[in-house]
């Protein structure tokens, strides 16, 4: 027979609740707010370790060869990224608990942490790259894992290593099968039809073309760039993650979202798109409290404080890509009418 189980040793409370050890007592200087400080980190590290745990999740299942666009796969991968949108959500909102610590409060610590740092948060750079956030698109390369010891450098070198969301969801989407069958097209041979374009983006670029207003007549080179092979090379830096077809195929997904087998994979590029806004705005809401509790001082851990946060802020956008694509959408009433073969396929009936 197994041992009954007891709450406080399933959550193994003797541990988590006599975990906190404020240094302003060590030193016995009490500061009463540095318990708050801690506490709210603490709880921070335990929800990176969740996220860390759905999105190591997703990445198994993406793996997978193939992944039914209409199947219980998908259901789940869609729902894990809402679980982490929502955990993300709170994060933001654990804010406003930090904020009821005014800066006379914090100053009441701050000097004996030196030189600790959120900085040094090893599973928040891991959970950054294994979403897909580049060594290379990261402000500050040289110095983002010099405050971390040996054995968590090697965990995040690791993570950046191993193959990301970002690219997971580029394979998934290169995988879309429908353009491959000509048989769904046989009605989009327009006229123009030229630069050995598929038919169907054929007749996109001109429909797309036409919604555009002369100020905006630039945007067909970013349409044809962004879709299509061009005579630009990017520098390494600027090398995009996602590939012209897996952009062809996100795009199409948001086109044409209202067909059934359209649905989830939608929801899962929208999902992406929650993770990036929510990571965005956790780092301003933490770039305000920064700025409106220690002002232009330096962090504890030496970095440049809110003009670090600011440059993180306008950097580490993940799914950038995915994000752009809205710049390419037209009115649905000017959408190119889809085959009977292709609304048959897109909505469930075979």
């Amino acid at each position: 027979m197994p041992s009954e189980v007891h709450y406080n040793d399933y959550l193994q409370l003797d541990k988590i609740l006599h975990a906190q050890f404020p240094e302003s007592e060590k030193l016995q200087q009490p500061a009463h707010d540095e318990m708050l400080f801690i506490i709210i980190h603490q709880a921070y590290e335990l929800w990176f370790k969740q996220l860390l745990f759905e999105v190591d999740s997703v990445c198994e299942i993406m793996k997978k060869p193939s992944v039914n666009d209409n199947s219980p796969e998908l259901q789940t991968v869609v729902h894990r990224l809402s679980r982490c949108v929502t955990i993300l959500k709170l994060l933001v909102h654990q804010i406003d608990v930090m904020e009821t610590m005014n800066p006379m409060d914090f100053l009441d610590f701050r000097d004996m942490l030196r030189p600790a740092s959120g900085f040094q948060s090893w599973q928040f750079k891991t959970m950054e790259a294994r979403l897909g956030l580049k060594y290379q698109h990261r402000f500050g390369q040289q110095y983002y894992v010099s405050q971390l010891r040996k054995e968590e450098i090697d965990i995040v070198k690791n993570a950046e290593q191993e193959i990301s969301l970002l690219q997971l969801v580029n394979n998934w989407l290169e995988r879309m099968p429908f353009f491959n069958e000509e048989k769904n097209w046989k009605n989009f041979y327009h006229p123009i039809y030229e630069k050995n374009l598929h038919p169907f983006w054929s007749e996109y670029r001109k429909c797309y073309e036409e919604s555009l207003a002369e100020a905006e007549k630039t945007n067909l080179n970013f349409f044809d760039n962004t879709f299509f092979k061009s005579d630009h090379q990017p520098s390494i830096n600027d090398q995009p993650s996602l590939s012209y077809s897996a952009n062809r195929s996100a795009l199409f997904i948001m086109l044409y979202r209202g067909y059934p087998v359209l649905q989830l994979p939608y929801q899962l590029l929208n999902q992406l798109l929650e993770i990036d806004e929510q990571l965005s705005t956790w780092r301003y809401r933490h770039m305000s409290m920064v700025h409106r509790t220690i002002g232009t001082r330096i962090g504890t851990g030496g970095s440049t404080g809110k003009n670090y946060l600011q440059s993180a802020l306008n950097k580490h956008y993940i799914f950038k890509e995915i994000a752009q694509l809205t710049s390419f959408l037209i009115e649905r009433k000017k959408l190119p009418q889809l085959s009977n073969e292709m609304e048959r396929r897109l909505g469930f009936i075979q």
